[in-house]
């Protein structure tokens, strides 16, 4: 019994320090004006901490004021407003909408930069109309740069076999503003989708940054109703941010677990799981639940998915996306490299 209370304690105590080093972090990380201002207000909250555990001898009476005094910070913290104007990065200055009549769907502002390094390019838009009618594929794109556990995962669709449709969700940044996985949690990003064609953010990674990064394309076994639900959800989302800014959340709020929640809204079978939270496991447990072709071994499908030498030849060839699917598995065999047009 006595055991039991020394690790009651225990685990009270590890969550209280556990809370107060979320709250120091995000008032460090808040809108609060100037650095001074927010390193004031982070080092007060853990001073508060320990004069609050240390001034009140009863334990019940500390962990109560304690509570108070963090529903009182987190109230204030959840108030803070993303925001849709600051002085972003040229690669996510331009939000994407879309406009639906019937079948027809109307992307604004799909992103197509031509590079010649990473961070040097000719910013270029257009837009383009999509039938959902034609609507008949819908790829997982994984890539790789820092091991197997890791990954950024974008999706594409594909609308008869001739243009494809590349959607990134990624944290909108802002100049200078670089990415940190930490500050991810405290609101230090705004959430974007970057609707792109296939030869803007596949070459980008697999031709312009250094060292390349690693990309995999998997054709899915969705189907054509799926496959529209599912763009329609990335729709209303694109839609939405356009006129109501959010957070991006290292943990909530990603590329990968917004990708989940777009396929539960419409009755799909995905789960959040621990494959989700370490995005790089996310294909594998995609062929695990059936939604990759599974006619090769896992291993097997991962390594002919691979489409870095593929992007390499096929450039900045209009027929782009036909060349990088050749003879990739669960893709039919493509009739002609008829140009992508615009």
């Amino acid at each position: 019994m006595k055991a039991l209370r020394a690790l009651s304690r225990l685990a009270a105590a590890a969550v209280a320090a556990l809370a107060t080093v979320w709250a120091s972090l995000a008032a460090y990380w808040s809108d609060i004006p100037g650095q001074t201002g927010r390193t004031a207000l982070a080092a007060g909250i853990v001073l508060a901490a320990v004069l609050i555990f240390a001034g009140i001898r009863r334990r019940a009476v500390a962990y109560a004021v304690f509570a108070a005094a963090l529903a009182g910070f987190s109230l204030w913290w959840a108030a803070i407003p993303a925001s849709g104007v600051r002085d972003w990065q040229r690669d996510v200055a331009v939000l994407p909408f879309a406009q639906v009549q019937g079948d027809l769907v109307t992307v604004h502002d799909i992103r197509h930069f031509a590079y010649t390094t990473e961070t040097d390019y000719k910013p270029g838009y257009y837009d383009k109309a999509f039938d959902l009618k034609t609507l008949d594929s819908v790829d997982l794109i994984a890539v790789y740069w820092m091991g197997d556990a890791i990954a950024h995962v974008m999706v594409s669709f594909g609308f008869g076999g001739r243009d494809y449709l590349c959607l990134s969700i990624e944290t909108r940044k802002e100049v200078g503003e670089a990415y940190s996985s930490v500050k991810g949690f405290f609101k230090q990003y705004e959430l974007t989708y970057v609707v792109a064609d296939e030869r803007d953010l596949i070459r980008l990674r697999t031709g312009y940054r250094n060292p390349p990064e690693d990309v995999y394309i998997y054709r899915t076994r969705m189907t054509p109703e799926n496959a529209r639900l599912l763009f329609m959800e990335y729709v209303k989302e694109i839609n939405r941010l356009h006129e109501t800014p959010e957070f991006y959340n290292t943990l909530t709020t990603n590329c990968t677990t917004n990708v989940v929640r777009h396929l539960r809204a419409f009755g799909g079978k995905a789960r959040y799981n621990w494959k989700i939270l370490l995005s790089g496991y996310a294909p594998r447990y995609a062929y695990e639940m059936g939604a990759l072709d599974d006619a090769l071994p896992f291993e097997a499908l991962r390594a002919a998915s691979h489409v870095n030498g593929k992007a390499a030849s096929a450039g900045d060839a209009d027929d782009f996306s036909a060349r990088i699917r050749e003879g990739l598995p669960g893709v039919p065999p493509c009739a002609s490299r008829a140009a992508v047009g615009k």
